[in-house]
């Protein structure tokens, strides 16, 4: 569980970086991403699993 905890807390380290380096990006990149399809959008999360994964097996 603490694990867990600290994998979720690295992640929010993680995604809080480019709003607060660069909101003009991470705004752009947004307003981006509301104009995929959901298949698209579908591709990018799996795609975003199979890494992570892959790096989770890859590592442990």
């Amino acid at each position: 569980m603490t694990n867990l905890l600290l994998a979720f807390a690295l992640m929010l380290v993680i995604e809080g970086l480019l709003p607060f380096a660069a909101p003009r990006i991470w705004r752009e990149t947004f307003r981006r991403a509301l104009e995929l399809t959901d298949g698209q959008l579908r591709f990018v999360g799996l795609s975003s699993i199979v890494i992570g994964l892959t790096l989770l097996l890859l590592f442990r």
